[in-house]
């Protein structure tokens, strides 16, 4: 009985020990970062390396697209979730446990190619109209510092608002390699005009995931980076048509 009752334990230990290895991980859909494909598997360049330190850790995980706030804000309350591509903020630091970084980017403010207006530093924006996104980052940044800020519930949202006229500038995070940020036919009328700061993104961890998984991921991460993996999915990426 005693070796039956111990073996029950163990085997107890183990299943809650495999669950605490399952990793639920939230994004946003952002080309060519994250987003659907037609078979509804989430794809894209960030989540190809998620996806790669996944496999290499042996974590059992899932992926689901959200809006940003739920996806950022299910990583803040909720157990055993991480979410991604988050910048790395003195604000955010303490929320998380990070795995990364994963990519850089800069955050650029663009307007439209007709723009009328100097920009020559961040100042000149202040008495601007700037399209963000809820729960962004940059939405956070620009806000605290008293900037006119007109956020939206989506980020691809803020090109359409900027020709129409309904907001002066959109605050943009520039992966790297991503030469425009959205749609093509947008291309030609809407430019980037300043770079007003530069950040690193992460896959930010819920405080419940355990250290030693945190730590299991960031050196995969920094193995992939080591061993090119990290630089062979940002070329897929960056050729024409990808």
């Amino acid at each position: 009985m005693r070796l039956i009752i111990s073996t029950l334990f163990l085997l107890a230990t183990c299943v809650r020990a495999a669950g605490a290895a399952s990793l639920h991980i939230t994004t946003e859909h952002l080309p060519p970062s994250s987003m659907a494909g037609a078979d509804g598997v989430i794809t894209g360049r960030a989540t190809e390396k998620i996806r790669e330190l996944m496999v290499r850790t042996g974590t059992d995980y899932k992926i689901e697209l959200l809006p940003w706030k739920r996806a950022l804000l299910m990583a803040q309350t909720q157990g055993q979730t991480c979410v991604y591509s988050t910048s790395r903020t003195p604000e955010r630091e303490a929320l998380f446990k990070w795995v990364g970084p994963t990519d850089e980017a800069e955050w650029q403010f663009w307007g439209r190619a007709d723009h009328r207006f100097p920009l020559n530093s961040i100042d000149d924006a202040r008495k601007l109209r700037i399209g963000t996104t809820i729960g962004d980052a940059r939405d956070d940044y620009l806000r605290s510092r008293g900037f006119h800020v007109d956020a939206a519930t989506n980020d691809l949202v803020n090109p359409q608002k900027l020709l129409l006229n309904r907001i002066d500038l959109w605050a943009v995070a520039i992966r790297n390699g991503v030469a425009f940020p959205g749609h093509p036919d947008w291309a030609d009328k809407i430019v980037p005009l300043l770079v007003f700061h530069r950040v690193k993104v992460y896959l930010a961890c819920n405080p419940s995931v355990p250290d030693e998984v945190i730590d299991k991921l960031n050196a995969a991460l920094a193995e992939m980076r080591r061993d090119g993996a990290l630089a062979r999915i940002d070329r897929k990426y960056d050729q024409p048509g990808k």
